[in-house]
């Protein structure tokens, strides 16, 4: 029996008790969004975390003692991930937290774990330029998506970007090293616009028809949430073709190509650490695992992976602990290796991110991807960009 909290941006929380144990259980918070505009991704994310959960309870636990997920649902609300977080700590006893997606919602928290000396493990690719001792970092750094990306769309389409995003802190300063990676390339920028991060359907045509006047070779998308799958409808219902001009993203994940229907996203660019196609046995029997639990027709994604590994990551560190203590936590998770599905990663030393798998796939008719790159080795998280050379052209 596993105990949960679970509440919504209006409700305090129920805790529901069983019977008395023995052994306490591991008591972590989970924060994701289960409405809004941002389930669509931030839901995959909860199931990746509880599939882990689950799997190591039905395993015996971590020291024979059950994890406990306190969940709340902050509903696509930055603000409430912050009072959630606060809640967790002050109110539950928990120190050690998954969760989050945007980075608005991570910077919400992150004051509130920095001051109560809680841990944070954030799933989620960012725009880099962060470090907190708080926070171990799961998702790409741009270092891990970006610079590759930014070199295949100019071999492959050309040196004409048209920017999307949605308006808030991770499509602007994601947007902004782009700019530095495609300049720096003899590239150039040919258009920069922002939409609402619950934008619908009629935002995107007038600005889809500012793209076509302005003729670029790729559109990159930091457009995230429902507003994603609608970007991608309108771009198919005008006509554009990918063949030509795709759209190319570093948040597009097969989650949202499910929703905007496999034809709307075939022929479009992904770049992650994870896809669910990538083969190999560690992968197929997560994929197995997870469709058991939630359904043949849905598919993993890089965010749902990175939750799911980051519990076990935790799980394996807690063991050799026994402790929940922050610090203690941290020190030891420091440069701990785990065999995930997308191949073997490491927790890195110097900055507190993940040594992550860069990989590069294109949508196919079927809502999956093909690989186009893929790093032939894991790639050292370099959330700075210092190991950049930016006086250097890719090509």
């Amino acid at each position: 029996m596993i105990w949960r909290c679970v509440a919504g941006p209006a409700d305090e929380g129920i805790e529901v008790r069983g019977s008395e144990r023995t052994s306490a259980p591991w008591r972590v918070g989970v924060l994701f969004s289960q409405s809004g505009f941002m389930a669509v991704i931030e839901e995959t994310q909860l199931r990746g975390t509880l599939t882990a959960i689950d799997e190591i309870n039905a395993a015996g636990g971590i020291n024979g003692r059950p994890i406990e997920p306190v969940i709340y649902d902050p509903g696509s609300e930055a603000r409430a991930f912050g009072r959630y977080a606060k809640k967790l700590m002050i109110e539950d006893g928990v120190t050690t937290m998954f969760g989050c997606y945007t980075s608005s919602s991570r910077r919400a928290v992150l004051p509130v774990v920095e001051r109560l000396n809680g841990l944070l493990w954030y799933p989620t690719l960012y725009e880099g330029f962060e470090f907190s001792p708080n926070v171990i970092y799961t998702g790409a750094a741009p270092n891990q998506n970006s610079v590759e990306l930014c070199r295949l769309l100019m071999e492959m389409y050309g040196r004409r970007f048209f920017f999307i995003g949605s308006d808030y802190v991770y499509p602007r300063e994601s947007n902004r090293i782009m700019r530095e990676l495609v300049a720096n390339s003899g590239g150039e920028v040919v258009g920069e616009r922002y939409v609402r991060l619950a934008a619908d359907r009629s935002e995107f045509q007038p600005l889809l028809r500012e793209v076509k006047a302005a003729k670029p070779d790729v559109i990159f998308s930091t457009v995230v949430g429902d507003s994603t799958i609608f970007l991608y409808q309108t771009y198919h219902d005008m006509g554009f073709d990918p063949k030509v001009m795709p759209i190319a993203s570093l948040t597009t994940t097969e989650a949202e190509i499910q929703a905007m229907g496999y034809d709307v996203g075939e022929g479009h660019i992904t770049a992650a650490p994870y896809f669910q196609g990538i083969g190999g046995e560690r992968n197929s029997s997560f994929i197995q695992l997870y469709k058991k639990r939630y359904g043949e027709d849905q598919s993993t994604n890089m965010c749902l992976e990175a939750a799911y590994f980051q519990v076990h990551v935790f799980a394996k560190t807690l063991a050799e602990t026994n402790s929940l203590d922050t610090e203690v936590l941290r020190n030891t998770v420091m440069g701990s290796e785990y065999d995930a599905p997308q191949g073997n990663i490491s927790v890195n030393p110097v900055c507190g991110h993940t040594d992550l798998w860069t990989r590069i796939g294109k949508a196919n008719r079927q809502g999956q991807f093909d690989l186009v790159y893929e790093s032939p080795t894991r790639v050292n998280a370099d959330p700075y960009l210092i190991g950049y050379a930016r006086n250097l052209a890719f090509v």
